[in-house]
């Protein structure tokens, strides 16, 4: 497996797929042809069908100015669901030409080139491998990460940990409506300042999260920067969490920043050897994989063992099976931004039953992994981030 820190990416929003990852290959293929004067950029799948509303011609835009944009919708026999076609131009004549597929969370695939981060940091590919080395050497897994990367790790996830709070700071304060059409209204700042008359510990606790989920969630929706948490669309469902954990329940930056190295290792499984792309496997990929990471974070943060762990992140992912990623008018907010708060509320109860019942489960974390990813090969493509079905059509009246 790759190092984790590709599990985590800065960037602007609205989509790591539509937006972090497009800007990322303009910007590659632009600094290849620098004698180049025009450029033309064809997207296909998911891209094609969902970029304008998720900003790809925008970004894209940033990385190659003045490039001609045509949106393929025609074309479905496709190495990769979101694919791009970078042609470069130089008096009129074609210099140049690549394939390059932006793969989730923001990374790319260059076609007949090795991959990015091509390095290989963990010489396991399962979590039963990683647990049974823990086993064996007596260590946490915060410890074994440590151990396997590169020491400028924990930096990163410093760097990492201050531009999710700076989210969480921006979306509280934010007021307005988002773009893209749909009068979407920020809500963070509602949620976060309405208290209940005689509200309970758990009811301010999940509104409180919900606020922060929703925070981030509003700041990736209006183009601003986030992290891939492992997802632009997923984003908000791990800061909420870690933040009220940190903020409101006072656990320690140190503490925070290895639970976010047990995050991403559970990130960083799924993604090799599943997906963590909404146009590959549907939202269960996107905001079942934050969950599972999620709910990693917290019982590694609350001390619990790495079967503990492994039963958290197992459970978050289970119960997302099948869930469709179908946005409405290609924007990353309904149902997006609500799915990020209800996911950060049941990575919580996986742990509260990981916790006890953990000796007793049946289905590893690696089984569950394998069937998100075989369920989303099977689901239909109009449940696959095209908005072609579920709610991205009922919402207009289309039965």
């Amino acid at each position: 497996m790759k190092s984790i820190k590709s599990v985590y990416k800065i960037g602007n929003g609205p989509s790591s797929s539509h937006t972090v990852g497009p800007y990322h290959a303009a910007s590659i293929f632009r600094a290849r042809y620098p004698q180049a004067d025009a450029f033309r950029v064809t997207l296909y799948g998911s891209l094609a069908f969902t970029g304008e509303g998720h900003g790809t011609g925008k970004a894209i835009l940033n990385g190659l100015p003045g490039a001609e944009i045509i949106y393929n919708l025609e074309e479905t026999d496709l190495p990769h669901p979101n694919t791009m076609l970078f042609v470069a131009y130089k008096d009129g004549k074609e210099i140049g030409r690549k394939r390059i597929f932006s793969i989730g969370g923001g990374s790319i695939r260059i076609e007949g080139e090795p991959s990015e981060d091509e390095r290989e940091v963990y010489p396991q590919k399962y979590f039963t491998e990683i647990l049974n080395l823990c086993k064996e050497k007596c260590i946490t897994l915060p410890q074994l990460i440590y151990r396997m990367e590169d020491p400028s790790l924990k930096m990163y996830l410093d760097e990492v940990w201050k531009a999710m709070q700076d989210a969480i700071h921006r979306g509280l304060e934010a007021d307005g409506i988002l773009p893209g059409g749909l009068g979407v209204t920020r809500k963070a700042k509602l949620l976060y300042n309405k208290r209940c008359y005689n509200e309970s510990a758990d009811v301010a606790m999940n509104r409180v999260i919900a606020a922060y989920a929703y925070a981030v969630s509003e700041e990736n929706a209006d183009e601003n920067i986030v992290v891939t948490a492992p997802t632009c669309g997923s984003c908000g469902v791990l800061p909420a969490v870690l933040y009220y954990m940190h903020r409101d329940r006072g656990f320690p930056k140190d503490e925070i920043l290895d639970s976010l190295a047990v995050a991403g290792m559970i990130g960083n499984v799924i993604r090799t050897n599943a997906s963590i792309s909404g146009a590959e496997c549907g939202c269960q990929a996107e905001i079942g994989s934050a969950c599972s990471m999620t709910a990693a974070a917290l019982a590694s943060l609350y001390g619990l063992n790495i079967e503990q762990i492994e039963y958290a992140a197992e459970i978050a992912m289970e119960h997302n099976l099948g869930l469709t990623c179908d946005p409405v008018n290609g924007l990353v907010q309904i149902p997006c931004i609500e799915r990020n708060a209800v996911a950060a509320m049941r990575a919580i109860s996986s742990v509260n039953l990981s916790r006890f019942l953990y000796a007793n489960r049946k289905i590893s974390f690696d089984e569950v992994v394998a069937t998100m990813y075989r369920t989303g090969r099977d689901m239909d493509e109009k449940y696959r981030e095209t908005s072609h079905g579920g709610l991205a059509k009922i919402y207009y009246g289309e039965l």
